[in-house]
């Protein structure tokens, strides 16, 4: 027999489930599809669900909360047995995963946090995004040993928890370096052409020779700079460090190519720990813990970088 199991208060009920564990029925709320690793995590996700047998509700929120929230509702409404959610901010979830859990629908959150009660969600598996950012500043300050440096900052989009804890674990990395300064700090949104934009204007207003590195919340925005940078004249990886966070794959290949020095993995494969999650959770009411940490990696121009971009592109980034 499978069970259903039901969150009140902190109390754990079980009921019967209908459906076997392979007829499962799933919501996937996806953010969007700003950036190669986002991409990454929509195809993986859609490949461990197939995997198992599930039948995943696949829902693209366009970066907009509202969207997702009208997503979660309509899960609840289809009676799906579980829902997996990419939140595109920290905040505001309050009402709907209450709305999920009196319908006794466990949801598990996938690579960013909310600010919620931790009752009214399953687990959540993410990376440690704070130590993401943490490992960026290390590396600087020892690339850097030293030396004097102008650092500008692309930031992810406002208000998410990968924006709020890659920079505060950025901060935690340079502290107690004085040499090294952050001069700048805008949201290019994720994306690389608004990197590219962020970047073109802190060029303009720090002047091309005063700036000595840029830390990126992520890769796709590091590769629009890149391109900022070049048509400035100046020889990205070189004239102006770069390091970032994702290790998507054309970040490998821009490693590989001179022009980006650094990058810490974010795993896209959040979905295989989480559905495991899930199902234990359905099958027999077996808890997971509140948190699944995934692994990160510092990669630099000391790994085979291309080796490493022909494998990612073979998974489907």
């Amino acid at each position: 027999m499978t069970f259903k199991a039901t969150l009140f208060a902190g109390a754990v009920a079980l009921a019967p489930l209908a459906a076997a564990a392979d007829d499962l029925t799933i919501g996937f709320s996806q953010i969007g599809s700003e950036s190669g690793w986002r991409a990454a995590e929509t195809t993986v996700t859609r490949q461990q669900a197939e995997a198992r047998g599930f039948d995943l509700k696949f829902a693209d929120a366009q970066q907009k909360q509202e969207n997702q929230i009208k997503a979660l509702r309509g899960f609840i409404a289809q009676g799906v047995d579980g829902i997996l959610l990419a939140p595109v901010v920290a905040t505001g979830w309050d009402d709907v995963l209450e709305e999920a859990q009196e319908a006794e629908i466990p949801v598990i959150l996938m690579d960013r946090m909310v600010d919620a009660d931790e009752s009214l969600y399953l687990t959540a598996v993410t990376s440690d995004l704070v130590h993401e950012g943490k490992v960026a500043g290390e590396w600087l300050a020892a690339e850097m040993d030293g030396a004097p440096c102008r650092i500008v900052e692309l930031q992810g989009t406002t208000g998410s928890s990968p924006a709020i804890d890659r920079k505060a674990g950025f901060e935690q990395g340079i502290e107690g370096h004085d040499n090294l300064e952050i001069v700048r700090s805008q949201t290019g949104d994720f994306t690389r052409s608004q990197g590219k934009v962020v970047m073109e204007s802190f060029l303009k207003a720090e002047g091309a020779g005063n700036i000595c590195a840029l830390y990126a919340h992520n890769d796709d925005m590091a590769v629009g700079a890149i391109q900022a940078i070049k048509e400035a004249g100046l020889a990205p990886g070189k004239d102006i460090r770069i390091v970032a966070i994702d290790a998507v794959p054309d970040a490998h290949l821009a490693i590989a190519n001179g022009e980006m020095n650094a990058t810490i993995e974010l795993t896209p494969n959040m979905a295989g720990p989480a559905l495991d999650a899930l199902q234990a959770f359905l099958q027999d009411g077996t808890e997971p813990a509140k948190w699944i940490q995934t692994e990160s990696r510092l990669y630099t121009a000391a790994d085979d970088n291309k080796a490493v971009y022909e494998e990612k592109k073979s998974l489907g980034y």
